[in-house]
């Protein structure tokens, strides 16, 4: 599981149901992130992973 930071719950959890996504960063260069849930409160949590 990965672990990313909550903005309603204002603390690091594990996330649920994740994936990995792909998105543009600066200068057109494709940048990975991980997305998924909050497990205590529902809300979508986002994590920037290193460059693909």
């Amino acid at each position: 599981m990965t672990e990313a930071y909550c903005v309603k719950c204002k603390k690091k959890q594990e996330m649920t149901q994740a994936k990995e996504v792909s998105m543009n960063g600066k200068g057109g260069v494709k940048r990975r992130a991980m997305t998924g849930i909050c497990p205590k409160c529902g809300t979508k949590m986002f994590r920037i992973l290193g460059k693909a």
